[in-house]
């Protein structure tokens, strides 16, 4: 019997505290339209309420100089580097993280501890060999000193590296940091990754394309400290802005392309290549730097001496290059003012001829259109590489999918896809290589911005065929069967990026969604423009937090989007606004007769509703002691102006909605008139600002219209991602 007393009253306590914790809920501030103020960090001296860096902000820096070499007989990269850390923050700084990506492919990863799998449902042939993970992975480090040659005391925890510092480095100072190190390049083909080889069977061939390809500062910032979170696969990078000098030794039959500048060129390229990329500079079309013949040819070579090439980059946050004998290379310059800016693309011929057609044109449109929404492209390169089944970004340079068949056919999918990846890589140089966000925790601040502008980028496509370009993301249409699925399955979009439901749907789909409903749907385009380019000014070539985006979007349009941000980044609510009744009224004045008492115009006022009619006079004397003589009253004091609104022959319109979904949005109709016409009445999200999970949420809408109704539709361009339009309808 104690023991069923102990769980009873343990089972009443839980009970109780429950129903507190219910209690309480329902006496706080619940309103869709509260601010965000409790969820977003304190504005302070390095980020300010405005959404802009404050007058302390700081960040620091990395700068590199690299020595690269390229085995290609068995597949390694060796590299030294020595790292000169600057100091900007007003910390004392016991200790580095450097990010060692590589180890992820490490026999002993986390990332491979941590996979899941169900046999019983049966596994996929590639999650059948991953689960033998054989590749000898990883940094292999030799060596890690000082300026002076003696060693660090370091620590490698999976993905990260802490170096132990002989001395504190106090603010403003720097330290000098020299490794050593190789790894085995993974097979892309065989076991996936963001970069690695693949390899040409017929040739004996190997196109790399290489990148996290060494040991990379990790970003100690004033919103996080020192960001070391683990490298599990998913979550990307977050980087320190420097400066580069890397010099990349490679076979001498090799082309390769790099961030940054070209050094050496009369080293590295022949007379003609040089004259035809002086040409491209001035062409308003691709120009042909090493030709679909001279790569085939080059690609039956096999060169036993090396050549170096070697490039700067100035003010970037990471690095990556590529290499392969079978390289095609075409350019063309792109004008920014007084600027001129290389876009390039380097592919094999499997890649040809879309590539040659389209990858160049693909870059220049891109440039050309992010300026315009952002800020002039600063960088002097944008290259494009040809690898099959990828899709990655780095600075300058970018590793993009699309290959012809084996007759050098492809398909309008094919063709349409390959454009999109290289517009939605290159474009990925202002978000997140410029704009430089957070990606190991926020990945819709880098995918799903670019993916937006990937969109507006695509709408401005134009080739032969007329059409327009086929976009997968953007109209709200098409995130509709994601926003109605199982919630169970559903993240919120401000979730860090290892915990996502739904990867591509949540960190890309639906953040450019939201945006493109932003601009288009809520702000308008002039109002949503000028914010945006006023947070990609503030930020670029520093490091944005979200609360900086959404704060400065409030700040430079005057609109407050607090409801839109926590309905569409904090919460996996879908837009569900359904048309519950519409009542037609037309005005029916009745003068009370004398003496008329209170029960006796409710009466009337009754009477008029059930006959679609209605008496503002008879409504505002209604509860009057005499109603007959403050009619008279009312009337009187009615103004001529006002008694011609009262002679217009209006129909009125009650709609009654309901908000099923719990995603605030604007109300948007079309009317549909007996005489044929139409128009559109766009009502803000604000008609919901009263409402509460308390209450209903319903609202009523009266339209006023000169003549008669005969159809109503609500969300008549599927421009509010209703998810049920079976209820968006009224017919006379």
């Amino acid at each position: 019997m104690k023991n069923i007393a102990y769980v009873f009253s343990i089972a009443f306590c839980l009970f109780t505290f429950g129903a507190l914790a219910q209690s309480q809920n329902q006496n706080t501030n619940q309103n869709k339209f509260r601010q965000l103020d409790q969820d977003l960090p304190t504005p302070n001296v390095y980020r300010t309420a405005s959404g802009a860096p404050g007058h302390l902000y700081w960040q620091n820096t990395a700068d590199y100089t690299m020595d690269i070499r390229l085995d290609d007989e068995n597949q390694r990269v060796y590299g030294t580097e020595e790292i000169t850390y600057n100091n900007a923050s007003p910390d004392v700084l016991e200790y580095l993280w450097v990010q060692l990506d590589q180890n992820m492919r490490s026999p002993e990863s986390m990332t491979y501890e941590i996979q899941q799998g169900n046999l019983k449902d049966g596994v996929g042939l590639n999650e059948y060999f991953n689960m033998f993970h054989t590749f000898p992975g990883g940094f292999n480090i030799d060596h890690v000193k000082d300026a002076s040659g003696a060693d660090y005391s370091v620590k490698v925890n999976h993905t990260m590296m802490r170096i132990d510092l002989a001395k504190p480095l106090k603010a403003g100072e720097s330290v000098k940091v020299n490794i050593k190190w190789w790894y085995n390049i993974n097979d892309r083909m065989e076991i996936g990754g963001r970069s690695g080889y693949e390899y040409f069977k017929e040739e004996d061939n190997y196109l790399y394309t290489i990148a996290q390809f060494f040991p990379r500062m990790a970003v100690y910032s004033d919103v996080t400290g020192w960001q070391n979170k683990q490298f599990l696969g998913r979550g990307e990078f977050t980087l320190p802005f420097g400066d580069y000098d890397v010099k990349l030794t490679v076979p001498s039959d090799m082309v390769v392309g790099a961030t940054g500048e070209i050094q050496n060129t009369d080293e590295v390229l022949t007379a003609a290549q040089k004259a035809r990329l002086e040409k491209a500079k001035t062409s308003d079309t691709p120009v042909i730097i090493v030709t679909q013949e001279e790569a085939i040819a080059n690609e039956k070579s096999r060169a036993t001496d090396t050549k170096m090439w070697h490039f700067k980059a100035e003010n970037v946050r990471d690095y990556g290059w590529c290499a392969s004998r079978k390289f095609i290379w075409d350019a063309q310059g792109v004008q920014f003012g007084d600027r001129t800016v290389m876009a390039m693309s380097l592919y094999p011929k499997e890649g040809n001829p879309m590539w040659e057609m389209y990858s160049t044109k693909a870059i220049v449109l891109t440039l050309k259109t992010y300026s315009k929404f952002t800020f002039d492209y600063p960088y002097p390169v944008a290259y494009s590489i040809n690898g099959k089944s990828i899709g990655m970004e780095y600075p300058m340079i970018c590793f993009n999918g699309g290959r012809t068949d084996a007759e050098g056919k492809f398909s309008d999918e094919v063709k349409y896809r390959t454009i999109l990846v290289i517009i939605h890589e290159v474009g990925h140089n202002y978000f997140p290589m410029i704009i430089n966000s957070d990606e190991r925790q926020w990945t819709w601040m880098d995918e799903g911005l670019n993916t937006f502008l990937q969109y507006q980028t695509e709408r401005e496509w134009t080739d032969e065929s007329g059409e327009a370009f086929p976009s997968r993301r953007g109209p709200a249409k098409l995130i509709v069967p994601y926003m109605g699925g199982d919630k169970r399955y559903i993240s919120p979009i401000m979730s860090n990026s290892e915990s996502i439901y739904q990867f591509g749907n949540n960190a890309y789909g639906k953040p450019c969604t939201a945006l493109n409903i932003l601009r288009e749907t809520v702000m308008g385009p002039e109002l949503f423009d000028h914010a945006f380019k006023t947070y990609a000014n503030r930020w670029m070539f520093k490091h944005p937090s979200p609360a900086d985006l959404f704060r400065t979007m409030e700040d430079a349009s005057a609109v407050d989007l607090d409801w839109f941000w926590r309905g569409w980044f904090y919460t996996s609510d879908h837009c569900d606004v359904a048309m519950t009744g519409v009542k037609e009224f037309k005005v029916n004045f009745n003068t009370p007769s004398e003496g008329a008492s209170k029960k006796s115009v409710s009466k009337s006022i009754s009477k008029q509703a059930k006959a679609g009619q209605f008496d503002p006079i008879l409504q505002s004397i209604a509860n009057s002691k005499d109603p007959s003589k403050a009619y008279e009253l009312v009337k009187n004091a009615i103004t001529d102006t006002r008694k011609d609104k009262l002679n217009e022959d209006n129909y009125f319109y009650q709609v009654d909605l309901k908000m099923i979904g719990g995603l605030v949005m604007p109300v948007i109709f079309k009317l549909e008139y007996a005489d044929g016409t139409s128009e559109e009445v766009r009502i803000p999200a604000e008609i919901w600002k009263m409402q509460n999970e308390r209450l209903t949420e319903t609202v009523s809408k009266v339209l006023i219209t000169n003549k008669a109704v005969s159809k109503i539709v609500l969300d008549p361009n599927l421009e509010t991602a209703d998810t049920d339009v079976s209820n968006n309808v009224w017919v006379k």
